[in-house]
């Protein structure tokens, strides 16, 4: 199956684009490419051409409170990387793009134009693996003016969200965790102790479908009637009222987010950022362990 073949089939074709797209339009005029990464090194190590770095543990995240940047601060760190409001995004980064999704959601709670972002299919992984070239000279472009919008509460979920779910007895909750995180096995994620919570496994009555199995090895996503099977087949289907995703931080339910939302075009789902890290440490509150 060709690209063009692969990406008719989903809700929204547009928002993707190729390693062989970018490669021909780096130097595009009106897009900025943005490099968001799991290990925020890379980026030094070397970075497409023309790329700008986002941070998302010292710059997209506040550095008193547990939240996201303020209105005013995100502003700041688009206009500082010549963003402007009618700027389109393409965002990148390794791990399958969880980052750049991560990123993405966050410009979209923000209020830039959802025509205006788009994901290179395939991030780090294909870019590397096609021997593209990659730059170590930190880009500089003018300054913009970038007006954000109050953030979109649509797309983000909170405790009092997820409880409401339990409590329905019918929630459509996804945990995108690892099938170990999820029965309890494990505390917090292989590697990321730091992560963890009070309690092991996860929310009563969520689906276990990790994140990962919508991207294929070389981190490009799967074919529509794969992803449909996917979901679908652990019922949580279209017709669903609201679908709130999570992990431990939120960043591996925003790769899922984007799926159902662009690929798949679900109309409400939310990105519960708080996840497991806080859920799992919340006083009576209702947790199961185990496969169900």
């Amino acid at each position: 199956m060709s690209d063009d073949q692969k990406f008719a089939g989903y809700a929204t074709p547009d928002v993707l684009v190729t390693t062989e797209w970018l490669a021909s339009n780096l130097d595009a005029d009106g897009i900025r490419i943005v490099e968001s990464d799991e290990d925020i090194l890379l980026y030094e190590i070397g970075h497409i051409p023309g790329a700008v770095k986002l941070d998302w543990q010292t710059q997209l995240q506040d550095q008193v409170k547990r939240d996201f940047v303020d209105k005013a601060t995100f502003e700041n760190l688009l206009a500082e990387r010549g963003i402007s409001n009618d700027t389109t995004v393409i965002f990148y980064g390794d791990k399958n793009n969880w980052y750049a999704t991560y990123a993405l959601w966050l410009f979209r709670y923000y209020g830039h134009d959802r025509d205006k972002l788009k994901i290179l299919d395939g991030g780090r992984i294909k870019w590397e693996a096609e021997g593209r070239p990659y730059s170590q000279e930190t880009p500089s472009y003018p300054r913009t003016e970038y007006t954000a919008k109050d953030p979109d509460p649509s797309i983000r979920a909170f405790r009092d969200d997820v409880l409401r779910q339990v409590e329905s007895g019918d929630p459509s909750l996804v945990d995108v965790r690892s099938p170990a995180e999820f029965t309890g096995e494990l505390l917090h994620a292989i590697g990321y102790p730091q992560e963890g919570a009070q309690r092991a496994g996860h929310v009563a009555g969520a689906k276990n479908i990790p994140w990962g199995t919508a991207a294929n090895p070389d981190g490009t996503f799967k074919p529509v009637d794969e992803l449909r099977a996917i979901y679908q087949g652990k019922g949580i289907t279209p017709d669903r009222d609201e679908i709130i995703a999570y992990c431990r931080i939120g960043e591996r339910s925003s790769h899922t987010w984007f799926v159902l939302t662009y690929l798949l075009g679900y109309d409400n789902v939310r990105n519960y950022d708080g996840s497991w890290t806080e859920w799992g440490s919340l006083v009576n509150v209702p947790i199961a362990q185990g496969a169900e």
